[in-house]
């Protein structure tokens, strides 16, 4: 699967509700996920853009690989995830074989659904409010296409700047190295 993201900063979750719903999208639900970032003894993910982590939501548990990112003005990347028995003992297993961890990353997530995007609003521990507009495509489907309608999208609910390409993980490195 590739998952072509676009994510921007906003000024309030309140006005982006009320956009949102005047917009028609229909908000699926809300969770709270801990991200728990893993480096690798072998390669250095912040050199080949990947990522490896261990998310727990509300009702479950998963490990997803995320590569490199395939274009330069979206997140756009191959998304590998698969749903896990505990976050506990892919932890030990992770560190077992080398891995260990980078950083955890804890955010309150409310998800909306339009058309075929994903939409969701994140208030991050030590960031701003986010907002991230998805759409997951299968295979070689052409991503330019999808991710040029995310930033319609974007458009349409009044935000055409303070997008980020980085990923919250690397938001939150930022801040803590300046």
């Amino acid at each position: 699967m590739i998952e072509v993201e676009v994510k921007a900063k906003i000024d309030s979750f309140k006005e982006m509700e009320k956009r949102l719903e005047n917009l028609g999208a229909v908000k699926s639900k809300t969770e709270f996920q801990e991200d728990i970032y893993f480096a690798s003894p072998i390669v250095d993910f912040a050199k080949t853009d990947e990522a490896l982590r261990i998310r727990t939501t509300n009702s479950d548990t998963f490990i997803t690989y995320k590569g490199p990112k395939l274009n330069k003005d979206a997140k756009t990347r191959k998304e590998v995830e698969m749903t896990i028995e505990s976050a506990a003992k892919a932890r030990d297993i992770f560190e077992e074989i080398g891995f260990s961890e980078a950083r955890t990353v804890r955010k309150n997530r409310q998800y909306y659904t339009y058309e075929n995007f994903e939409i969701s609003l994140d208030d991050v521990e030590g960031l701003s409010p986010y907002m991230e507009i998805e759409i997951s495509l299968e295979g070689n489907a052409d991503y330019s296409e999808a991710q040029d309608e995310i930033f319609k999208l974007f458009e349409r609910l009044g935000i055409t700047e303070g997008f980020e390409r980085t990923s919250y993980m690397e938001l939150l490195e930022n801040i803590n190295s300046s």
